[in-house]
């Protein structure tokens, strides 16, 4: 008897921590400019420049083919840094990402990039969302792979 007062009273606490934890987690959205990945150091060493994107209703000209629609979710560790770093990485891995979609697909832009953090699309010319954390930051974005009429 004894012992599963114990038991209990162990559960408990666990539970209870737990739950602290989960009231403190944080989940901040930014939105921030596009321009500012594309000027930071790390861009131009990640993100094959023979991809061209263009964001929400940019006009990109004519489309020879379209090669279907992709999603990219990135992660990276938010630990001890500032979260506009680690939001410009997440969207910097998640434009290398699409490229890569682009190459592999035969591509040579993608169009229409829109943010969708947990499927919620966020749409601009200028700017992208970011979600950071105490552990993690992402960025999701979802755009066309298309290739270009000459």
């Amino acid at each position: 008897m004894k012992y599963a007062a114990l038991a209990v009273g162990f559960a408990a606490t666990i539970l209870g921590s737990l739950a602290a934890t989960e009231a403190v987690a944080r989940d901040t959205a930014y939105h921030l400019k596009i321009e500012d990945v594309r000027n930071d150091p790390r861009y131009s060493g990640a993100v094959p420049s023979d991809i061209k994107f263009f964001f929400a209703d940019q006009a990109s000209g004519a489309t020879a083919k379209d090669l279907g629609e992709f999603v990219t979710n990135r992660k990276t560790n938010s630990v001890g840094r500032p979260d506009e770093d680690v939001c410009r990485w997440a969207m910097i891995s998640a434009l290398k990402e699409l490229a890569e979609r682009a190459k592999a697909e035969g591509g040579d832009a993608v169009v229409g990039i829109v943010s969708y953090y947990k499927k919620n699309v966020f749409s601009s010319t200028t700017e992208y969302e970011c979600h950071a954390g105490n552990i993690v930051a992402g960025v999701a974005l979802k755009g066309r792979v298309v290739k270009l009429a000459k």
